[in-house]
């Protein structure tokens, strides 16, 4: 903050374990990732290098680097896990995120299908050597997870060695813990969160009107992902109530009153 305000909430600083913002780079040139890293690396926690990316980014050593100086954690998203899995290939994943010394992995199973009994093995054989994030949820819309469904799978891959789980929504903000329309499923998320701990969970949230209800919802320290690199500084202000979506909701009840 440059200037000190009462009524602003308290934000964690890094490493934070709560109020994480994780960014979707989906392609970044080095010289884009340094403009970024410049006015909105103090609130990025995580950079996912999206989908299959990593194999065919440039000088992918080199932003991994970048993202590292500046006490950014970068992975590479659930795809990659999915896409060396299909093929057999689970040794050869693990050995690609030790030649890049990326120290977080992500596991997945939104695209292909695999048993949860084989997908708690890996995170558990990857949690011994790497900080593991795992993602809870389907990309496929036909696929139908119950409530109780996302809390078992969430808590049993906590237990297998997951750092955070990840609550699915894509990039798109249209499946998962959403509507098709983008709206929250109110009552699926209120589920999970009485019955798994708020730090371990990180929503996945592409839009402004999903930012501003977990906000809302769960406070400025909830932990948020898949946030374009452009929207970084201006979900931050949501967090701190510094634009309009929730201007009001750390004011006192004395403020909010008309003048």
């Amino acid at each position: 903050m440059n200037a000190k305000l009462p009524y602003i909430p308290q934000r964690d600083e890094k490493k934070r374990n709560n109020g994480i913002t994780m960014v979707m780079d989906k392609g970044l040139s080095l010289r884009q990732a340094e403009d970024f890293i410049q006015i909105a690396g103090t609130y990025v926690d995580y950079v996912k290098l999206g989908f299959g990316t990593a194999l065919v980014t440039d000088r992918l050593e080199d932003k991994v680097k970048l993202y590292k100086e500046a006490h950014i954690e970068p992975y590479f998203g659930g795809t990659l896990y999915e896409v060396y899995k299909v093929r057999n290939l689970f040794d050869d994943f693990r050995s690609f995120l030790s030649k890049y010394k990326v120290e977080m992995a992500e596991v997945s199973d939104g695209s292909i299908h695999i048993s949860h009994d084989n997908k708690l093995q890996d995170i558990s054989r990857l949690a011994d050597d790497f900080t593991v994030l795992s993602e809870v949820g389907s990309k496929r819309a036909e696929d139908v997870i119950t409530p109780d469904q996302w809390v078992s799978m969430m808590r049993s891959e906590l237990e297998a060695g997951s750092y955070k789980v990840i609550a699915e929504a894509r990039e798109s903000g249209t499946i998962g813990i959403y509507n098709k329309d983008g709206s929250a499923k109110k009552e699926l998320i209120d589920d999970i969160s009485h019955h798994v701990k708020l730090e371990n969970i990180l929503w996945e949230a592409p839009q402004k009107t999903q930012q501003v209800w977990f906000i809302k919802h769960f406070g400025s320290n909830v932990n948020l992902g898949n946030i374009a690199f452009q929207e970084v500084i201006p979900l931050e202000t949501l967090r701190v109530g510094l634009r309009g979506d929730t201007f009001f909701q750390f004011l006192p009840d004395e403020l909010k009153n008309e003048k």
